[in-house]
Parts: structure tokens; C-alpha cells; sequence
């Protein structure tokens, strides 16, 4: 019984030293800082990109938070969450009046939403205007109804400037875009670095 005890106390001791020591704390410290926070929570919306991966291929999206700082942070804070991983592009529009392709939508029918929804901000004057690759919250007739549903523009739609909330643009892949049918899927969507996927051009 002495022995048993004295073993115990050995290895209680050891235990007590190795979650003391600085090298064991600074690892513990940095595998829950990793953990405890998503990718990319330390970088400004300005210094993150969405990667979209599909059916079709890979496209990156950038971001606009002084157009849209309430539509970026919802779209980042779905991608947190998974939410787009698996949904659909439920609606694609290519004719003389309308050229874009529409997801987002948790039913795959253009009629869910992720159980909120966010303000408009398209008469932010920082608003972009609709052209070639821009991202646009998709909502009802009514004011204030845009959630989770997106559309990207395949060609310039100035109609749309001032009555749907722009917050980024497509800035790689855009070739991918216009690959895309009603039914193809986002497997996922991640945030990155943008310096991942734009070099940087001195000044």
C-alpha cells in the first residue's frame, strides 16, 4: 500500500510540473486561442475574401463594408456558421433585362432565409454600382427583407443600382460564374486572407 502511494504521489507531482511549466502553458494558450476563434476573425473585413467552391469551380468574392457594412457582416457571420455549404443556386436569369445567377436560399426555392432579416442599405452613397461580377442581396418587394439569398450580375445591370444592396464583387473565377446553372451547388464557402488571392502592387 506504501508503494502504491508513493507512486501516486511520484506521478502527481510529475502531472503538477508539466502543467506548470511555461512550455506546456504557451501551448495550451495557443491551442485554445486556435480553436476558440474562426479563421480569419483577426483580419478586418477589408483584408477578407469569400472563396466560393462549386460545382463548376473555385470564385472569390470581396468585400465592400463602406457600401454595405451590415450586409458584409451578415454574409460573413452565415459563412461562420456553414450555412451556405450544400445550397443551391436556385435561379439564373440570362435575357435582355436581366443577367444574373441567385443563391443563397436554405429551401432551394427562392422563398428561405436564415430566420432574420437585415436592412436595406442601397442608398448608402458608397453604394457600388451593378456591373460585371457584383454582388447584390436578393429580397421581396418589401422594404428591409434581403437574409441570406445573393445574386451575382453577369453583365452590368444599372437598373438594379438603387434598389438592391451591393456588397462585393467577384475578383478571381468569374469565368466560373458564367458556368453556372440553376442547380449547381456551393459545397462551401470560407473566409480567407485577400492577400491569399491578390498580390499587392506597390504604390
Amino acid at each position: 500500500m506504501k508503494a502504491i502511494r508513493h507512486l501516486l504521489a511520484q506521478r502527481a507531482g510529475y502531472h503538477s510540473l508539466l502543467y506548470t511549466s511555461p512550455t506546456f502553458l504557451l501551448l495550451l494558450l495557443t491551442l485554445m486561442t486556435g480553436c476558440a476563434l474562426p479563421f480569419g476573425s483577426n483580419l478586418t473585413p477589408e483584408e477578407q475574401v469569400a472563396v466560393v467552391t462549386t460545382d463548376r469551380g473555385i470564385f472569390v468574392i470581396e468585400f465592400y463594408p463602406d457600401a454595405a457594412p451590415v450586409a458584409v457582416d451578415n454574409f460573413s457571420k452565415l459563412i461562420n456558421q456553414k450555412f451556405y455549404d450544400g445550397l443551391t443556386f436556385h435561379r439564373k436569369v440570362d435575357d435582355l433585362g436581366l443577367n444574373i445567377i441567385q443563391g443563397g436560399c436554405p429551401k432551394g426555392d427562392g422563398t428561405g432565409g436564415p430566420g432574420w432579416n437585415i436592412i436595406d442599405e442601397y442608398t448608402n452613397p458608397n453604394q457600388r454600382p451593378h456591373v460585371r461580377g457584383t454582388v447584390a442581396m436578393a429580397r421581396t418587394n418589401a422594404p428591409d427583407s434581403s437574409g441570406s439569398q445573393f445574386y451575382i450580375c453577369f453583365k452590368p445591370q444599372p437598373h438594379l443600382d438603387g434598389n438592391y444592396t451591393t456588397f462585393g464583387g467577384v475578383i478571381q473565377g468569374m469565368d466560373v460564374v458564367d458556368r453556372l446553372e440553376m442547380g449547381d451547388v456551393m459545397a462551401k464557402i470560407r473566409l480567407e486572407a485577400k492577400s491569399k488571392h491578390v498580390k499587392a502592387t506597390a504604390e
